[in-house]
């Protein structure tokens, strides 16, 4: 079984990390997923809005996954790592159709990079969300922290960058991260909000997308991702980051253990 999912249902094409025994933890063939599914998005007119989500009630996506990537141990490994999610993201906030982040569980780490590229995020009530990678001695390095910046004030935004603390979905609500609470997560609910979104002519859509994609190339959003990439992958080989994932993973393994 491959490790997403990637349907159409009508003018949607929904996208889903399909390993809940990971909590949805972005691996290699999941990178490739979502590169794949945003190249339907991007050739078929019939889609008007991407969705992504993860498997199951707990987690919409918990980031990299530590295990396959803590083998990276230089900068250049890393690096290459990195750029290769960055790219992805950066082509997911630049795809000329409307995309949604439905958060139906935990997001961290990388899983709020991924929901800060989207156009819109949806998530359910106590879901907690935060940009924890400085308590692994590392930056956001896909492209979020500098995505974070465009989405919401400067200042809100350098608080749950520099904080790498959990906050609830009502919080992040306060706060303009999140666009919409929902009692439910699953894909009518997403459909029923986004109703007057999907009544709409894609090209019309479209056209309006691209205005902000115009904006952002010419503010350099592209060279400033690959910037936030470069600071990241030169932290990532400092011998702090790999003991703190070390001290994760192994926190983690007793968790496993006692349950």
């Amino acid at each position: 079984m491959m490790d997403y999912k990637i349907e159409q249902l009508e003018s949607v094409l929904l996208f889903k990390i399909d390993r809940p025994e990971k909590r949805n933890a972005i691996n290699y063939e999941v990178m490739d997923g979502l590169k794949e599914a945003l190249e339907q998005a991007r050739t078929n007119d019939e889609i008007k809005v991407l969705v992504i989500t993860g498997a199951g009630t707990q987690s919409f996506c918990s980031g990299g996954d530590l295990q396959a990537f803590h083998g990276l141990k230089s900068q250049s490994e890393a690096y290459e790592m990195l750029s290769k999610m960055g790219g992805i993201l950066y082509d997911l906030s630049t795809l000329p159709k409307i995309t949604v982040a439905l958060i139906n569980g935990t997001a961290i780490g990388g899983g709020c990079e991924i929901a800060a590229a989207c156009d819109f995020r949806i998530a359910r009530p106590n879901s907690k969300l935060g940009f924890i990678q400085g308590n692994l001695a590392i930056t956001t390095g896909w492209g979020g922290g500098t995505l974070l910046y465009e989405r919401l004030v400067p200042s809100q935004a350098l608080l749950l960058l520099t904080t790498a603390g959990l906050y609830k979905t009502e919080e992040l609500h306060d706060k303009g991260f999140i666009d919409h609470i929902v009692p439910g997560h699953t894909f009518n609910d997403v459909t029923n909000l986004l109703e007057p979104i999907l009544l709409k002519n894609v090209h019309v859509l479209v056209a309006y997308k691209q205005i902000l994609i115009e904006k952002w190339k010419r503010g350099d959003l592209q060279e400033r991702i690959r910037l936030e990439i470069l600071a990241c992958s030169k932290l990532w080989e400092k011998p702090e980051h790999h003991e703190a994932v070390e001290g994760f993973l192994n926190s983690s393994s007793r968790k496993n253990t006692k349950s």
